[in-house]
């Protein structure tokens, strides 16, 4: 009883998503005793890991099952039961340099915050975008000189630069000042310009090569 939690496997299903191998004792309380074993160590995960951060694993997204449930120990003085069992999780681990898809919940004067589904992370007002940036009264953010303009509600790219589990909760900064990273219109704006210079380019590069064919 004494041995603390197992991470017996791990591996990667989809973008900082890991399924992982768990061997632990779990404490069954006693409103669960009226259920089976098994159902009972169940709920009782779900509960546990219902709101759950973890430095190693990362953010507990749920429990995915459970595959082994062991004989109950009773601890003197505590009227739970705790069972050795095996189960599986699906977590969300943040890594840096790693490019995440979320959408803007939250402006503040001092920049903005991304849901990205599992975790909330935050972009400082300076890197936003390229260009000087102002907040107003109406909660945006807008370029000076690109005129662009950062809300509540907007579908936007962003790399992860810094990760800190220094409170309860992990902090997770975020930058959109890297080429194709913004707001979604913003990178496909970007995309036409590159296409439309691209083809220009090429354009010129055949006349620059005919004219030169064609001289005698």
């Amino acid at each position: 009883m004494a041995r603390g939690k197992l991470y017996k496997s791990c591996f990667c299903v989809n973008f900082m998503f890991y399924v992982i191998d768990v061997e632990d004792y779990v404490r069954v309380e006693p409103r669960l005793f009226g259920l089976d074993t098994k159902t009972a160590v169940e709920e009782q995960l779900q509960s546990l890991y219902e709101v759950y951060h973890d430095e190693e694993i990362g953010e507990v997204i749920g429990v995915i099952s459970v595959s082994k449930v062991g004989e109950g120990i009773i601890i003197p003085g505590d009227g739970a039961a705790y069972y050795n069992s095996d189960f599986k999780l699906l977590v969300w681990k943040p890594e840096i340099n790693e490019l995440v898809y979320g959408t803007i919940a939250e402006i503040t004067n001092f920049g903005a915050f991304l849901s990205m589904g599992a975790m909330q992370g935050m972009i400082h007002i300076s890197q936003t975008m390229e260009d000087f940036v102002s907040f107003s009264s109406s909660n945006v953010l807008t370029g000076k000189s690109s005129k662009r303009v950062l809300k509540k509600g907007d579908n936007c790219l962003a790399r992860i630069v810094a990760i800190s589990y220094k409170a309860d909760s992990p902090k997770i900064g975020l930058t959109m000042r890297q080429p194709g990273l913004g707001k979604i219109e913003w990178v496909e704006e970007e995309k036409k310009k590159e296409k439309s210079a691209a083809k220009k380019a090429g354009k010129e590069d055949k006349e620059s090569k005919g004219k030169k064919g064609g001289k005698k």
